[in-house]
């Protein structure tokens, strides 16, 4: 099982609001994933970053961040994209205004994981998306052995 970890979270870790063991809590032992859309919002957000120190310790903490696996855009991504765009726009719940929201959840769909964001309302109504709200009760896990 894995999770992929929505961009606000991060930020909200980089900012110090939250620390690395709160989303621990929601991710549990399960791998933690980067998608390359989080990669392209954080280097956004360093680029426009209001001064030269902000900007170097926004990259500092996206180079930290990259240490971790990044998930691919693929053929198959795409594919379930796409179903996951056309369901949206049928129910009149368009995804042309949160493409990057979109693409993040069809990996997480694509590859089985869940994911964690505090934003439910970005979310909420993809199809097929197991969604973790951080600031819920983090989920249990059934003891092993």
């Amino acid at each position: 099982m894995g999770v992929i970890v929505d961009t606000c979270l991060w930020i909200d870790v980089e900012r110090g609001a939250i620390s690395p063991a709160d989303v621990a809590r929601y991710t549990g032992e399960d791998a933690v994933f980067l998608s390359p859309v989080t990669i392209a919002e954080l280097a956004f957000g360093a680029e426009n970053a209001p001064g030269e120190a902000i900007r170097l310790k926004r990259l500092a903490s996206l180079n930290r961040l990259k240490k971790r696996p990044t998930l691919s855009i693929d053929e198959e991504t795409g594919a379930v994209f796409g179903s996951v765009a056309a369901r949206l726009h049928k129910r009149g719940h368009g995804a042309d205004f949160r493409v990057q929201d979109v693409w993040m959840a069809s990996q997480a769909i694509q590859h089985g994981y869940r994911l964690l964001t505090r934003d439910i309302h970005d979310f909420k109504d993809i199809p097929g998306l197991d969604l973790v709200v951080f600031g819920s009760r983090p989920p249990t896990r059934p003891p092993t052995g």
